[in-house]
This record gives C-alpha cells, sequence and structure tokens, in this order.
C-alpha cells in the first residue's frame, strides 16, 4: 500500500473516530452506561478483544520506540483514547519518513532506520 493511501485510510480512522466519538459523547455519558449493557457477557468480551488489541498495537509501537517514557505515554494514550491515539501514531510516523522512503520503513526499529540496518559487510 502506497504512503499516500496509508496517509488517507489512517485519517479516515482518525477523523471517523473523533466524529463518532463525539457524537456519542454528545447522546450519554460514557459514566452514564446502563448496567444491562456493561455486564454483559458481549459487551465484556468485546472489551476483552478491544484491549487485547490495544496491547498488540502498543507492542509494535513499544517495539519501534526507543524511550521508555514515550512508549509509557503512548501507552495511556491508547488505552484512553484507542483508535484515536493509533491511527495518529501511524499518521505521525508517515509524516516523519522521508519524501522518497517505502511505507515498509514503518516496520523497522526507529534507530536502525538508517540505510545500512543491517551488520557492516565483513
Amino acid at each position: 500500500m502506497s504512503r499516500r493511501n496509508l496517509l488517507l485510510l489512517f485519517s479516515g480512522i482518525l477523523v471517523s473516530m473523533l466524529a463518532v466519538t463525539g457524537w456519542a459523547s454528545s447522546q450519554v455519558a460514557l459514566w452514564s452506561l446502563p448496567r444491562e449493557l456493561v455486564s454483559h457477557p458481549w459487551f465484556i468480551a468485546t472489551l476483552f478483544d478491544t484491549y487485547f488489541a490495544f496491547l498488540t498495537f502498543w507492542l509494535w509501537l513499544a517495539w519501534r520506540e526507543g524511550s521508555w517514557p514515550v512508549r509509557i505515554a503512548w501507552l495511556v494514550g491508547i488505552l484512553l483514547l484507542g483508535n484515536i491515539a493509533m491511527a495518529s501514531y501511524v499518521i505521525l510516523q508517515l509524516a516523519r519518513l522521508p519524501a522518497n522512503a517505502s511505507p515498509s520503513r514503518l516496520f523497522v526499529r526507529r534507530e536502525s532506520a538508517s540505510p545500512h540496518p543491517g551488520p557492516e559487510p565483513g
């Protein structure tokens, strides 16, 4: 997938999540959810599924980032904001790529993102 398409995809996710979160917040406060909903087995299973997905994404992010304060800040952001934070992270990383870089560079550690990520030829 091209850099442009990834930017469009994650920008769409970010805008959609901001819109639906704003709409939902205008309808009912998060802490006002009915007991029948929050105690429903499928609601609980969905929360587990969602937060395990957040942690899976964060493991990739933590592997890429070299600094523990940055890792922890993104973990808090992801746990509080979910896909809003995750889409923001990907958009920021795409924006930081050099203009001629392939989006596949997102899948290397930041400290090894130099032109020669492997060992020096011997």
